[in-house]
């Protein structure tokens, strides 16, 4: 293994979050600043470190590699996914800042969930937590495959030591600086991406020739398989498949990581101009990811000699790209987006799953008096035991990350989605409409996805969650206490919101 500039820009990138590692360290004083920060993070840093925490390996090699197998139409994944985060940010950041200062000060969903409805509360907190723990196994180790796949290009080595060097940076700065550690370098890796995703698809249409030589590739291509891969909506699509690709969006009003961040912004106003940042940043994103398997179609028709750079796996089309079309300076530093993609979310997940051991667990049923230090180093603790349980679900050489990623995020938003978005909006929920219509969300999904039906898990499964809350909801008292935080709350959000 020579040493080459990719490698050297590698190294300053993980000595870099390291470093930020380290500093976090330094500023965090308790649980609190561990696993939120303080509740004291700026818009620019929240709309970051949200987009960044959300859009993992799949952004460069999951999507790239869908829309390059199938064609444009794989596109209705990415359209989805921004009106379900617009309306996210529009409809529940502020709320669930507000409503979870005001149930305990909550730091974690499954401890505002305990909190907001009044009654079994231990039982929702550990429900809510053990669903947590299931999927984000199966969201972790889709990151840790998508940063094997990484250095197994990159360095040469089998797909087992990838796996220890692919997530070795991220869980040392995580286990290190904790939430702060997370949200400073999310900012950074965020730059990362943008960079990488806005400058590959730009390289490779110029490296195409123009227009001309672009629409011949596509018509060749498209001819070759028999559909039209430019169009959104081809012949032989059906809308099922559409409704399906489109229903990803509904995945963001679960997604514990992604929420995480709307509970530590500074304030609601912050979160206005965090949407923006965060919505520009990923509507670019988006676009480059789709662009970089739009036009990788184009590419590799026209360059069939080159296509033995993919080894047979569709997902490897923006690493193949980037080293097939860039010096390795540049290269190193496109490369160094996928493992930003890579370490801003497996972080943010580790950290969500190591909040849930150490807050809902550790603290609620076996030491209810631990110190705040104490919590910290079982927090840490808790991102170690996490970590090795995505190790082992990542062994397999064969796993896809699209594939990992969209059961995880189906799972998280058929079972907390509607739950998040009714006790936010409807003061008349209560704790067993929350309890009952959780596990319907959930268990819908894993019945459906052995069923092999062709409509996206998470569709049922939101519809399931839904309906059996707002069924069991309407049948059972709330407490007027919980009705009368619900509109304290209510009112200050808008206090907040109209200030």
């Amino acid at each position: 293994m020579n040493l080459n500039p990719m490698y050297i820009t590698f190294t300053l990138y993980i000595v870099a979050v390291i470093g930020i590692g380290i500093s976090a360290y330094l500023a965090t004083r308790n649980f609190g600043d561990y696993i939120l920060g303080g509740r004291r993070l700026g818009g620019f840093v929240t709309g970051m470190a949200a987009g960044a925490s959300d859009m993992s390996g799949w952004l460069l090699m999951g999507l790239p590699g869908a829309i390059y197998a199938a064609g444009l139409v794989e596109a209705w994944i990415a359209i989805g996914l921004t009106i379900g985060a617009y309306f996210n940010w529009l409809l529940v950041s502020g709320r669930l800042r507000v409503h979870t200062e005001f149930n305990n000060d909550a730091l974690t969903l499954p401890e505002y969930f305990s909190s907001r409805f009044g009654e079994y509360g231990l039982l929702l907190k550990i429900i809510s937590a053990a669903i947590i723990l299931v999927f984000f196994a199966i969201y972790s180790a889709s990151g840790v495959v998508a940063g094997a796949r990484l250095f197994e290009l990159l360095f040469e080595i089998d797909y087992q030591k990838a796996l220890w060097l692919g997530a070795g940076a991220t869980i040392i700065y995580t286990f290190i600086g904790g939430f702060l550690a997370v949200s400073w370098s999310d900012s950074l890796q965020a730059t990362l991406m943008l960079f990488a995703l806005i400058f590959t698809p730009i390289a490779v249409y110029l490296s195409l020739g123009g227009v001309d030589e672009v629409n011949a590739a596509f018509a060749a291509a498209s001819s070759k398989v028999g559909q039209d891969v430019t169009s959104l909506l081809p012949e032989s699509t059906s809308f099922l498949a559409v409704i399906s690709a489109a229903a990803w969006g509904l995945g963001y009003f679960g997604q514990p990581h992604i929420l995480a961040r709307f509970m530590a912004a500074e304030n609601v106003k912050t979160l206005v101009n965090a949407r923006r940042i965060s919505m520009t940043w990923m509507i670019l994103c988006l676009l480059g990811a789709v662009l970089v398997g739009y036009y990788g179609i184009a590419y590799f028709d026209a360059h069939p000699d080159q296509v033995g750079a993919l080894q047979g796996n569709s997902e490897r089309i923006f690493m193949a790209l980037a080293t097939l079309l860039f010096n390795p300076w540049i290269a190193g530093i496109i490369l160094s987006g996928i493992l930003a993609a890579v370490m801003s979310t497996l972080s943010a997940q580790l950290l969500v799953c190591s909040s849930a051991l150490t807050e809902d667990f550790y603290k609620g049923l076996i030491r209810p008096n631990a110190s705040q230090q104490e919590l910290v180093w079982i927090g840490r603790l808790m991102v170690l035991a996490v970590a090795v349980i995505a190790l082992v679900l990542a062994q397999n050489p064969d796993s896809k990350v699209l594939g990992l990623v969209s059961y995880a995020w189906a799972g998280f938003g058929a079972a907390f989605g509607p739950v998040v978005i009714f006790s936010v909006f409807w003061k008349r929920m209560t704790a067993l409409g929350a309890l009952s219509g959780m596990i319907a969300g959930a268990v819908v999904v894993v019945l459906w996805k052995s069923l092999n039906t062709g409509l996206y898990e998470i569709i049922p499964g939101f519809i399931a969650c839904s309906v059996i809350l707002v069924l069991v909801s309407s049948s059972t008292k709330v407490p007027q206490e919980v009705v009368e935080r619900f509109e304290k709350a209510d009112q200050e959000y808008k206090k907040q919101a109209n200030a």
